[in-house]
C-alpha cells in the first residue's frame, strides 16, 4: 500500500491504532475455519467517524477494507480474499447503557456476548443469543452473521434482538437505522438488512438490542437414547406437544464417544443418541414442563433421563456437549464444519442422509446442534490429504443438495462468507441472486467492502 495512504490513515486513527508488520499482519488472514490472504495494514477504529474517514479513503484510490469483529467465523465472513485494510473492532467494546426500564441496550460492536449478558443479568435481564463461541465472539460479528446459539429455539436469533444500527456506508456516510422502541414501521426497514449481510453493505459501529426479564428459573435433563432415530423422534413429540423448552441439543453416536474420550460422564458404548433439554420460565411453570418432557421421552424409548434444577449439577451435563467441538479433532487433523437446517419433521431423513454419506465416502461424519430448531452442525473430519479433501468436497456438495431436497437452508447461523458461496445457487434462484447483486451495488459502487463474499 502506498505510504502516503498509510500516513493519512495513521492521521484518522491515531498511529498507536495502526499494524503493519507482517508477522502481526498474518494473524488477520484467517478465522476460526478457513484460511485467505495477508492483509496490507491492520487498524483499530475507536469511533464511526475514524471508520468513515477510511471508507472515503478507501473509495477514493479505491482499496478494499474488510470489517473484523473477534475472528471466530466459521466461514470466512472475515477473512480477507484480497490485499487491503482490515478494520479490527476489538477496542471498541463499550456498553454504552442499559435502560432497565425500557428493556433496550446499546453497545459498540467489540463488546463480547458473554459480557453483556452478566451486565444485563446484574440488573435482572436476559439478551438470550448465545452462540457456542459467546464467551469470547462479539456483538459486531454476531450481527454480520446473524449468530444463532442452543437458545434460538424459544428466543430466536440475534436478527430478532437487534432494534437500531450505527452503520457507516461503503461511501462513508453515517447511518442510524431502526428505534429504540419495541415498534416502528417509518419507512423501510434497513436495520433488518444489515443484520446478516457479513459486512458486506456497511460497517456497523453501534448496536441497540431489546432485553427481555432474566427467567426466574430452570431445569435441565440429559436423555439418553439406544438408537438415535429415537432421540430425532422425541425432538419432533416434544414440539408437537406444544412444549417450547430454551433449548434442544442433540449428539449422535460418533459425537457421543467423541465426547467421552475428551471428558468421560459415563455414557455407556450402546448409546447412539443424546438431547440436552432446558425449560425455564417462573417457578411455577418449570416443574410441569419437566414433568410434560419426561413423559414424551419416556414414550419415545428413552433408556435413561436424568433431571436437575442445580446450576452446577446442570453444568456437569452440559459437559458432555461443552468440549465435543474440540473433542472431534481425536478422530483426524482437519475439520470441516457446516451448519445446515431442516425441518423438525425432517431431522430423521437428515440423519439417514449423513449415516449414508458416512459409508459412501468412508470419511467420518459427525451431528450434534440444535435439534429444536432443526439446525444440525455436521462435522466433516478428515485427514489433511488431496484425496481425504477431495472426499469432503463431494460430501459436503451431497449433504447441501439433500439438505435442500427436504426442505431446508445452508446454513442457520454461520453464513455463507466465502466457504459456501459456491454452493449459493442450490437455494436461491438466479433472480433472488441478481437481487442481492444489485443491493451490494448500489451500496458499495466501488466493491470495496468486504469483497469477494456470499456470491462465487
Amino acid at each position: 500500500m502506498d505510504s502516503r495512504i498509510v500516513d493519512e490513515i495513521r492521521k484518522i486513527v491515531g498511529k498507536e491504532n495502526v499494524i503493519d508488520s507482517l508477522e502481526e499482519r498474518r494473524c488477520y488472514s484467517y478465522d476460526a475455519r478457513t484460511d485467505g490472504t495477508v492483509p496490507e495494514l491492520i487498524v483499530f477504529p475507536s469511533s464511526a467517524q475514524d471508520v468513515s474517514g477510511i471508507l472515503k479513503l478507501a473509495n477514493k484510490h479505491l482499496f478494499p477494507v474488510i470489517p473484523r469483529g473477534a475472528g471466530t467465523g466459521l466461514t470466512g465472513g472475515s477473512t480477507p480474499v484480497v490485499e487491503g485494510v482490515v478494520l479490527v473492532f476489538t477496542r471498541m467494546n463499550r456498553i454504552l447503557e442499559i435502560d432497565a426500564e425500557n428493556l433496550i441496550a446499546v453497545v459498540e460492536p467489540g463488546v463480547v456476548t458473554f459480557t453483556l449478558q452478566q451486565e444485563a443479568a446484574k440488573q435482572g435481564l436476559f439478551y438470550p443469543p448465545d452462540p457456542a463461541s459467546y464467551k469470547y465472539s462479539s456483538i459486531g460479528g454476531n450481527v454480520a452473521e446473524c449468530a444463532g446459539g442452543p437458545n434460538s429455539l424459544k428466543y430466536g436469533v440475534t436478527r430478532d434482538y437487534v432494534i437500531g444500527l450505527e452503520v457507516v456506508m461503503p461511501t462513508g456516510a453515517i447511518l442510524n437505522t431502526g428505534v429504540r422502541t419495541m415498534k416502528g414501521v417509518v419507512g423501510y426497514d434497513l436495520t433488518r438488512l444489515f443484520v446478516g449481510s457479513e459486512g458486506t453493505l456497511g460497517v456497523i459501529t453501534k448496536i441497540i438490542v431489546k432485553l427481555i426479564p432474566l427467567p426466574e428459573a430452570k431445569a435441565t435433563i440429559l436423555a439418553l437414547f439406544n438408537e438415535v432415530e429415537d432421540a430425532a423422534r422425541a425432538v419432533s413429540a416434544i414440539i408437537a406437544a406444544k412444549i417450547v423448552p430454551s433449548t434442544i441439543e442433540f449428539m449422535d453416536r460418533a459425537s457421543i464417544r467423541c465426547s467421552e474420550k475428551a471428558s468421560p460422564m459415563g455414557i455407556p458404548e450402546e448409546i447412539g443418541g443424546l438431547l440436552l433439554i432446558e425449560v425455564d420460565g417462573n417457578e411455577e411453570a418449570v416443574a410441569p414442563q419437566v414433568e410434560k418432557v419426561r413423559a414424551i421421552l419416556a414414550e419415545q424409548k428413552v433408556v435413561r433421563c436424568e433431571v436437575t434444577r442445580d446450576p452446577v449439577e446442570a453444568d456437569k451435563l452440559w459437559q458432555a456437549r461443552r468440549v465435543l467441538s474440540q473433542a472431534t479433532y481425536n478422530l483426524n487433523p482437519v475439520k470441516i464444519a457446516e451448519d445446515v437446517v431442516v425441518p423438525r419433521s425432517e431431522i430423521p431423513a437428515l440423519i439417514r442422509v449423513l449415516e449414508g454419506l458416512e459409508k459412501k465416502y468412508e470419511i467420518p461424519i459427525l451431528s450434534f446442534g440444535h435439534a429444536g430448531d432443526g439446525n444440525f452442525h455436521v462435522s466433516i473430519m478428515i485427514k489433511d490429504t488431496p484425496e481425504d479433501r477431495h472426499k469432503a468436497e463431494l460430501a459436503v456438495k451431497d449433504i447441501f443438495t439433500e439438505t435442500v431436497r427436504l426442505g431446508g437452508t445452508l446454513s442457520g447461523e454461520h453464513g455463507i462468507g466465502i466457504s459456501k458461496s459456491a454452493y449459493l445457487d442450490l437455494e436461491l434462484s438466479a433472480d433472488v441472486i441478481a437481487a442481492m447483486r444489485s443491493i451490494k451495488t448500489l451500496f458499495d459502487p466501488n466493491n470495496i467492502l468486504n469483497p469477494g463474499k456470499i456470491f462465487a
